[in-house]
């Protein structure tokens, strides 16, 4: 992750989720996010995995010069990439885990831009495979945010996010000695042979 819109956002997901593979949707509190609120949404998994937006923040709204409530995240590709998006979000949704892209896009007026979008799956109601979290972020914003929108996106570079728990390593504590008597500077422990054989 290049941005810290993206680092921000996977650190709130991650913290949230615990030992689980995603938090529920109905944990996510925009007043904890509110510094990357604007770049965030949430997409809804339908059954075509078009994945609607439920909700979409300002910035990104303007970044592709419209209201993107009700749009499926699969639209905002080209019609010759749809394939990666869909691919995108069966590896999300399937591994149950986050990912990292790279995007190009292709502004209105053939200007491209570069990109970053993590997309972090989440629970609803129990179930998985229901809800998607994630932002997108430019490390330059354009200057004429909204003024020359966004028209299609394409997909550069990918990576899955691996968060099982249970390759996560031990935290490692200090060994807890057994209390001893004290001798002067010295601290004396019971050991193996305390008593003599006798014979």
């Amino acid at each position: 992750m290049k941005l810290a819109t993206t680092r921000a956002l996977f650190a709130y997901w991650d913290g949230l989720r615990g030992e689980r593979t995603a938090p529920e949707r109905a944990e996510i509190e925009p007043a904890a996010i509110r510094h990357v609120l604007a770049d965030t949404f949430v997409v809804e998994v339908d059954s075509a995995r078009h994945c609607p937006f439920r909700l979409a923040g300002t910035r990104l709204c303007a970044l592709f010069g419209r209201e993107l409530k009700g749009v499926g995240l699969c639209d905002l590709w080209a019609p010759d990439r749809r394939h990666e998006a869909t691919s995108l979000i069966g590896t999300v949704l399937d591994e149950r885990a986050g990912a990292v892209c790279g995007l190009a896009a292709t502004t209105a007026a053939g200007e491209v831009l570069e990109l970053e979008m993590i997309l972090l799956p989440l629970r609803h109601g129990g179930r998985t495979h229901a809800r998607m979290l994630g932002c997108v972020a430019s490390a330059l914003p354009p200057a004429r945010l909204g003024l020359d929108p966004v028209a299609r996106l394409g997909l550069r570079s990918m990576r899955v996010i691996r968060t099982d728990t249970s390759d996560r390593l031990p935290v490692s504590r200090p060994p807890v000695m057994p209390e001893g008597l004290r001798r002067g500077p010295f601290r004396v422990f019971d050991g193996g042979q305390s008593r003599l054989p006798t014979k």
